[in-house]
């Protein structure tokens, strides 16, 4: 017996039936509605756009300074003037009014006031135009050497007669007992006394033999 070919059986699909698109065309994919879009986040190392760069101000030290022309020849200094020499400065002087018997006596008790004073022994000297003192005449027993030994140590009054004082050193005080001698010796020991004595000269004596010598006033 001659097979019959089966009819091809239409199944049916669960799902019902589907739409068919018309006129053949594709039906769109829905898409989906755009929200709003977050900021998007920097990325490094970039920080924004670039700003021109200053220009560079140039300080007063970045300035070339001119350059010096020729120094100007400085002016000389004024020549200080020359001090005063020490023997252009004068002494004091004193003058006490005494006898020749008596002028002995007044240069001691000069002497006593000097100390008292506060004047160190040391700073006097006193010199005799006429009899030594007693104290140089007993030092001098004991020879000369002795004698100007005390008179560098400049730690007590020394008493010198006129022709020897010229060996003396200046002192501060200076006491001239003018008690004897000729007016040779009077006229030369005043003006060496006024030679030693670095602040005072104290003259002892006959004041118009002594104005006559120094040309001083009583």
């Amino acid at each position: 017996m001659p097979l019959i070919p089966e009819e091809p059986q239409i199944h049916e699909s669960a799902q019902g039936p589907r739409a068919t698109p018309a006129s053949g065309r594709t039906a769109p994919t829905p898409r989906p509605v755009p929200g709003p879009r977050p900021a998007a986040p920097p990325r490094p190392g970039r920080p924004g756009p670039l700003r021109p760069t200053p220009p560079v101000q140039r300080t007063p030290r970045d300035v070339a300074a001119p350059k010096p022309g020729p120094a100007a020849p400085a002016a000389p200094a004024p020549t200080p003037a020359p001090a005063p020499a020490s023997a252009s400065v004068k002494p004091q002087i004193q003058l006490i009014p005494a006898s020749v018997e008596g002028a002995l006596d007044a240069a001691e008790e000069a002497v006593d006031l000097l100390l008292e004073s506060g004047r160190a022994p040391g700073d006097v000297l006193v010199i005799t135009t006429g009899e030594p003192h007693p104290w140089a005449a007993h030092e001098l027993s004991f020879g000369e050497a002795a004698y100007w030994a005390q008179h560098d140590a400049r730690d007590d009054v020394f008493y010198a007669d006129a022709a020897v004082a010229g060996r003396a050193a200046s002192r501060p005080v200076v006491v001239v007992a003018v008690n004897g001698g000729t007016d040779s010796v009077v006229a030369t020991a005043l003006p060496l006394a006024l030679s030693r004595a670095g602040a005072l000269l104290i003259v002892c004596g006959d004041p118009q033999q002594i104005n006559a010598v120094l040309g001083v006033g009583v």
